[in-house]
């Protein structure tokens, strides 16, 4: 299974998981982001991170629940009940885009916090092991960490988490640009 191998947290986002009740869906998203087989080729741009985000967007969805925005947006948000109020927490993953656009999944988190939709973003990416192995200027968890302190979002309850993969195996498929065919220059 993955393992969240890198974490860092901003604005005292453990502190309200605990302090919101907000335990169990923790637990819940540790389990959507680790609870699967993960092998990667162990060679430089081998994999294809799409695939890795395939695998994730499903799991969010068999899990139930948890509700997916398109563009523009948090990717998974899931709140929850706890007494009378409702607590929420969004997830922004990102294993397919290049690194300079973590910035925007930060700032959907932050608009989405200030705005009191969720109450903890979370950023999950690929370890800094792991990131080399996916396609070419994908980004990595110090790219993640980085990305908070660019959009000084650090006062924010936010978490950057970084994934590694279980070992070695076969190659993840790469997602084929212009059908295959190479560029064509204008």
């Amino acid at each position: 299974m993955p393992r969240i191998v890198e974490q860092e947290s901003y604005g005292g986002a453990e502190r309200r998981i605990t302090r919101l009740g907000l335990a169990t869906l923790w637990k819940e998203l540790e389990e959507i982001l680790t609870g699967f087989d993960l092998r990667v080729k162990e060679e430089k741009d081998a994999n294809g991170g799409a695939a890795v985000r395939r695998i994730l967007d499903q799991r969010f969805k068999q899990t139930g629940g948890w509700q997916f925005k398109q563009v523009g947006e948090v990717d998974w948000t899931k709140c929850i009940k706890t007494g009378r109020a409702h607590v929420c927490v969004g997830v922004e993953i990102q294993f397919s885009a290049r690194s300079d656009l973590m910035i925007v999944d930060i700032d959907h988190l932050r608009l989405a916090i200030t705005a009191g939709e969720i109450d903890i973003g979370v950023l999950a990416v690929p370890s800094n092991r792991l990131g080399p192995f996916l396609t070419d200027r994908v980004g990595r968890f110090d790219d993640g960490r980085r990305a908070v302190q660019r959009a000084r979002a650090s006062d924010l309850p936010i978490l950057v988490l970084g994934l590694e993969h279980d070992g070695p195996g076969p190659p993840l498929p790469k997602q084929k640009t212009r059908q295959g065919k190479p560029p064509t220059l204008q």
